[in-house]
């Protein structure tokens, strides 16, 4: 009796080390395309640092508008010296020998992994399968697509909109007897950990359509749990030092926690009726 219980237990494990080796050899693959631009990426990402982001154009629009609209507001609070201050360029640096290659190892990682995510969403695919039915089998295509954009647009949301944010923030508290003195690893560190974080915050809504789809949740279950996700967001956020990337993790986090309660009530399966007893 043991072993019948025990076999289909060990035949999941051996299944799940099967799809675990195809994702890390998937991943492995995807780092070495990747190795070829991580300096790309770097760049990309030390955008922030040179004082031109789509933050600086937007003050220096709307301080122009405020020019021609209130010349008198214009010159009473001395926007002329927001709009003709210098830019100072901000610059990484590195105290470990071999500093510089680890980080490049890292962007490499995560890079390849992005670039492996339809082999790993096939993959997840492919271990749930057995459990689902032939037309739900049928769905693997949509699933990977809509999984793989959901993470690349988290990402990229991230990157784009989120990130200047934090280091202007962050870059704001210079003053004379302040200056920022900004480590490699340190900011290359907190910024991959958000790219995972926010890519992972966009999978929400799909991976609530799935649930939805096979009856394990319902668009009533996440509408009554909704001040539990406001809770479970701020834990979450909460693991982030400081405020402001705890906001900017929060808003979204449950921003698609909302999402995900009209995905369930839009996609989820409908609950058939109970069939009347005095009928029957």
């Amino acid at each position: 009796m043991i072993e019948d219980k025990s076999l289909p237990f060990i035949e999941h494990l051996v299944e799940l080390r099967k799809r675990i080796i195809i994702i890390f050899v998937a991943t492995v693959i995807g780092m070495g395309v990747a190795w070829n631009f991580s300096g790309t990426i770097l760049s990309f990402v030390e955008r922030p640092l040179t004082g031109h982001t789509y933050l600086t154009d937007l003050k220096q629009s709307v301080y122009l508008k405020v020019k021609e609209r209130y010349p008198a507001l214009y010159a009473r609070y001395g926007l002329e010296k927001e709009v003709n201050a210098p830019v100072r360029e901000h610059q990484l640096n590195y105290s470990a020998p071999l500093e510089p290659f680890f980080i490049q190892c890292k962007i490499s990682l995560l890079a390849g992994f992005i670039l492996a995510l339809p082999v790993v969403f096939h993959q997840v695919w492919r271990f749930v399968a057995p459990g689902l039915t032939r037309r739900e089998r049928r769905l693997v295509a949509p699933f990977v697509t809509v999984s793989t954009v959901s993470f690349c647009i988290g990402a990229m949301f991230f990157l784009i909109v989120i990130w200047p944010v934090i280091i202007n923030f962050s870059l704001s508290y210079e003053s004379a007897g302040l200056r920022s003195w900004l480590n490699l690893s340190a900011y290359m560190d907190f910024c991959l950990r958000l790219i995972l974080i926010f890519g992972l915050i966009f999978e929400l809504p799909v991976l609530t359509l799935l649930l939805s789809r096979f009856g394990l949740v319902s668009y009533g279950m996440l509408a009554r749990n909704r001040k539990y996700a406001l809770l479970a967001s701020s834990i979450i956020a909460a693991f982030h030092a400081d405020l402001i990337t705890m906001f900017v993790i929060l808003v979204p986090l449950y921003l698609m926690y909302e999402l995900s309660v009209w995905v369930a009530l839009v996609f989820g399966r409908k609950r058939q009726p109970k069939p009347d007893m005095e009928a029957a």
